[in-house]
Formats: C-alpha cells, sequence, structure tokens
C-alpha cells in the first residue's frame, strides 16, 4: 500500500451497511443471539465473504443472509453503524453515506422507525468519536411488494434533515426491472428527497435510462454498463449524474469479467463523474484503500486523478452545502485547484 494512498483524504458514497460487518463482531453477535456458528475461522469468513471465483450477483447476495439473521435488534444496529464509521475513519474517509434496507431488519418484532432511529445513533456516535462525517440512505429493494417500499419512503419522509439524507433500490436488478417501483420513487422526487438507483450491474444500460428518466436517479449505482447505450452516456454526463463504481465488487458479481475490462477508466477520460466505493467491505474483503490501489495497479490512475475522484464524489454527495464547502476546503486547500467547488 503507497503511503500517499493512506494519506489521502476520503469520500464514500455507496456502503451497505449489512455487507461490511467485521467477523469479530459477527461471531460476538452470533453467540450472544444462540446462533450456531463453525469453530474455524475459514469457515465463518467463507460465510461471510465471496472469491473471486463468485458466479453472479445472485451468489453474492447470499453472503448476506447471516448478517441479517443478527441485525434484528436495536443494540445490534447501532453497533454495526458505529463501527461502520469507525472502519470507514481508519482509511482515512472523511464524509460516508451508509445505506441499508430497514425492511430487512424488523423480523423480530422492531418497527421501521426504531431500526433506522438505531443505526442512526451508532452513526452519531461514531462520527463523534472519529470525526468522520457520516448520512444515511434508506433502500428500497426489488422484490418487495410496493407497499413495502411505500413505507420506507414514509421513513424517509420523517428522518429526512436528520441524518437521512436519500433513498435507493437494490436487489435483483435483472429480476425486477426500476419501473416496478416508479410511483414511489416519483412521490421521493416530488419531496425532495435525493435519488440513487443500483442500475447497469446485473442487467442492461436500459435499467440506467429508466431509472434517471422514471425514477430520477441524480447518482447510479455501479452503471458498468453503461457504455451498451452512447446517447445515455450523453445524457449521464450533460447532467452530471455520478456513477457510484465498486471495482473488486463489479469483478466478483461478475458485472466486469476481468480488472483490466472494467469501464472505469474509459468513463473517466469520457468526463463522466466516476466515484470510488467499496461496496460491501466484507463480503468483498476490500477496504476503499485497497479499491485505489487495485485502480492504481490495474487502471494506471494516477493520485491526482483520485483526488479528482474525490471531488466527484463531493459533489454528488447528498451531503448538506455547509458540509460539502467544509469538505472541498478541507481536501483541495490550494486557492487555485481545478476542483475546489461545488457546481
Amino acid at each position: 500500500m503507497t503511503k500517499s494512498i493512506v494519506q489521502l483524504p476520503k469520500v464514500e458514497l455507496h456502503y451497505h451497511l449489512d455487507g461490511g460487518l467485521r467477523p469479530s463482531t459477527v461471531r460476538e453477535l452470533a453467540i450472544e443471539m444462540g446462533i450456531a456458528l463453525p469453530d474455524g475461522e475459514d469457515e465463518l469468513l467463507r460465510m461471510l465473504r465471496v472469491t473471486n471465483d463468485c458466479a453472479s450477483l445472485f451468489e453474492y447476495l447470499e453472503k448476506f443472509q447471516l448478517p441479517a439473521a443478527l441485525l434484528q435488534t436495536a443494540a445490534n444496529l447501532e453497533r454495526a453503524a458505529y463501527e461502520a464509521v469507525e472502519d470507514a475513519s481508519k482509511t482515512n474517509v472523511k464524509y460516508i453515506e451508509i445505506r441499508f434496507a430497514p425492511q430487512l431488519h424488523v423480523e423480530k418484532g422492531l418497527t421501521l422507525e426504531e431500526t433506522i432511529t438505531a443505526v442512526l445513533a451508532g452513526m452519531n456516535a461514531g462520527e463523534q468519536a472519529t470525526g468522520t462525517i457520516a448520512r444515511l440512505t434508506l433502500i428500497c429493494l426489488r422484490n418487495h411488494p410496493i407497499e413495502l417500499n411505500w413505507q420506507v419512503l414514509e421513513q424517509a419522509k420523517a428522518f429526512h434533515g436528520q441524518g437521512v439524507v436519500g433513498m435507493d433500490l437494490a436487489g435483483d436488478e435483472a429480476g425486477f426491472p426500476p419501473e416496478l417501483h416508479q410511483a414511489v420513487f416519483e412521490e421521493a422526487h416530488r419531496l425532495g428527497i435525493p435519488i440513487t438507483i443500483h442500475a447497469g450491474e446485473a442487467a442492461g444500460a436500459e435499467n440506467i435510462r429508466t431509472s434517471i428518466a422514471r425514477l430520477h436517479a441524480c447518482r447510479i449505482g455501479h452503471g458498468v454498463r453503461l457504455e451498451q447505450d452512447p446517447a445515455l452516456m450523453q445524457v449521464v454526463r450533460e447532467h452530471r449524474i455520478a456513477l457510484e463504481m465498486c471495482l473488486t465488487s463489479n469483478i466478483q458479481t461478475k458485472a466486469s469479467p476481468t480488472w483490466n475490462a472494467h469501464p472505469i477508466r474509459r468513463y473517466y477520460e469520457q468526463d463522466l463523474k466516476v466515484t470510488v466505493n467499496t461496496d460491501n467491505a466484507t463480503v468483498s474483503n476490500t477496504t476503499l484503500n485497497i479499491e485505489y490501489e487495485r485502480l492504481m495497479h490495474y487502471h494506471d490512475f494516477r493520485i491526482d486523478e483520485l483526488e479528482r475522484m474525490n471531488a466527484y464524489a463531493i459533489e454528488a454527495s447528498f451531503a448538506e452545502e455547509d458540509i460539502k464547502v467544509k469538505l472541498m476546503r478541507e481536501f483541495f486547500t490550494s486557492p487555485d485547484h481545478e476542483c475546489k467547488h461545488t457546481e
């Protein structure tokens, strides 16, 4: 790991809470909840992590079953959120947007409001302890009945401006196209809640187009298949729609066939607003520092280019405007830095 990567201040926009649980925390919580786990660490890690032999997004998502079972109490959710911020701070992340699907954490009796309150409490405590600013995005799930996603929207409306900064649609992209949940996101847009949508990861560019045109996405999670539609690339460029790219995850889910084939360098050179993210730190066995190192190794990114992508991330973040200004000043102290302002 180069010293410059470690020292570089960073922003992360695409981090799933349940995909980043520390293995040590998983074991402790499982003991508390009476959930049997294998004794060996290697066996436990195989339950939580994929390898580059992972066949698909569907197989990748199987690794969330154990974390979901553990994150069914307010205390466990709060702890996971605190540790997510703490872990981010260790890689010099100065601002992180954590996302989670509250409907996945009500199996033991919590209400949606209680799940969100717990996660925000953990994030706030982590922010106070580390100085890393943390905000929350609520996920609607593609495979859920739309009624459940209307309930998530009601919570987003209630908590917007109190730590919740946006909404997302995630899950089985190939099986459930975004237009199934168009009405929910149209209403979120009307309410002024910023929207990011997982698209162009396990299905084609048409899902990106729909997410922008009909679900009002101002950011796209992954977007690997955007280049299938050159006209859409122009739309994304002109409207400064940021791409939340996750190199390691995209290789593991087969969104990209090889490290070198991944489009991130091509997108960057075509002036798309590319950002760098871990997606699921534990499932993918990565950190933001590792992602940066792989971008330098496989795609010849320079430190100044990684800095520029952090400027894109600040600009595209759902943070309050004063936070964006603070981050820009902290990241880019030179008065003539070309990325010194948001637009």
